[in-house]
């Protein structure tokens, strides 16, 4: 996922300084000097383009500004400093793309199920979720270089998918997983706490203002974080990775239940692929999230790792590897809960939910792009 690397942004890291501003825009770009050896440069270093595409510790590798979609296009067979970037979303994109193409057409999770059934329903949620957090990663990582403009647009809309795929993430939680816990049953947990509390209470209606509230407010957090990433392109922000990783880690809050379940009782022992899964993808997202706030390795080598091996390249692998087992837990919630599901999704409480998000963070994204600060880098 492509972000903003400025030398306020790794958490005080030491990074080549930045061009002047007016002396950035004052200097002739290549493409404009009317030099064709200067316009046929492959890679500028980084005191070559502006400042907005300065990576830090990335000294060289960059794409000139603007590119043409052709070139943008034909960077991705080059060797640039976000070719890598690119390759590492493009190829799991196709690889998810095949496995839910198996489980809604070829009855891979669903059985005999057809693609419409109302039971998969949160499925097509959370896979567009994936997809789109990968396509629009791409995307961003291809076309970053055609404006100023076009690039903090791109950025937005990688902010805007990933908070759609958490949000698709928390209903396919809340129809396939949750359910079949322990922790969300009233008749286990009632009794439960007046054994280990000595509390006569009734988890009845807690239980029920839980799965009631959960989805509004996965909601309102998908939006909200949005809103911070975007923010976090502003100058006010010091520490933008620090931010982002912060503001996407919100949502993953919406899995507590699955891991209190795993400490309260034998989740290991009832539901071995959910825990191993589950635990497995989290230790994944800890070191994806090390990689995107430390800029290791290319903080202790600058310029050694600008093609190959850069932190955003393996924040992207550690990325793909926990939504990998991510949607093998998903899968095998959904068989679950095909074997006596509890209640049918409705479409308001699933592709309607998405619909409505994908509008409010349209509004976000429009309210951005809209702002001065980005009419005035045309």
């Amino acid at each position: 996922m492509p972000r903003r690397l400025h030398a306020r942004g790794a958490a005080g890291a030491r990074a080549p300084p930045p061009a002047d501003p007016a002396e950035a825009a004052a200097r002739p770009h290549p493409a404009a000097s009317g030099d064709p050896a200067a316009s046929a440069k492959a890679l500028l270093r980084w005191d070559e383009v502006p400042d907005d595409f300065v990576e830090c510790f990335i000294l060289s590798g960059y794409r000139r500004l603007p590119c043409t979609a052709q070139e943008c296009l034909a960077s991705v067979l080059k060797p640039t400093n976000e070719t890598l970037n690119f390759w590492t979303h493009f190829i799991p994109l196709l690889l998810f793309g095949s496995k839910f193409g198996r489980l809604f057409f070829l009855g891979g999770g669903g059985g005999d199920l057809p693609f419409h059934h109302p039971g998969l329903l949160p499925l097509w949620c959370y896979a567009s979720g994936v997809l789109l957090t990968f396509a629009m990663s791409c995307t961003a990582h291809v076309f970053s270089c055609l404006s100023l403009r076009l690039r903090a647009a791109f950025f937005y809309l990688d902010y805007a998918s990933i908070s759609y795929y958490g949000f698709g993430s928390t209903v396919a939680y809340y129809y396939y997983l949750l359910p079949g816990l322990s922790l969300l049953d009233a008749r286990v947990m009632t009794p439960y706490v007046q054994q280990r509390l000595g509390w006569h209470v009734d988890c009845t209606r807690l239980i029920a203002l839980y799965r009631a509230l959960v989805l509004p407010v996965a909601f309102v957090l998908a939006v909200a974080c949005t809103v911070a990433c975007c923010k976090s392109r502003t100058d006010w922000c010091t520490y933008p990775f620090a931010l982002r990783t912060f503001v996407f880690v919100m949502p993953l809050s919406m899995a507590c239940p699955i891991m209190l379940e795993s400490w309260l009782f034998d989740l290991r022992g009832e539901n071995p692929t959910l825990f191993v899964h589950f635990y497995r993808r989290y230790f994944w997202l800890v070191v994806a999230a090390f990689f995107n706030v430390s800029k290791i390795p290319e903080r202790f080598q600058p310029g050694l790792f600008d093609i190959i091996g850069h932190s955003h390249q393996l924040f992207h692998i550690f990325t793909f590897l926990s939504i990998y087992d991510q949607v093998h837990y998903v899968e095998e919630g959904l068989r679950q809960f095909l074997k006596a599901p509890p209640a049918a999704p409705t479409f308001s409480g699933t592709v309607g939910y998405m619909l409505l998000l994908v509008v409010c963070l349209g509004l976000v994204i429009r309210k951005f792009l809209n702002h001065s600060e980005f009419r005035s880098k045309k």
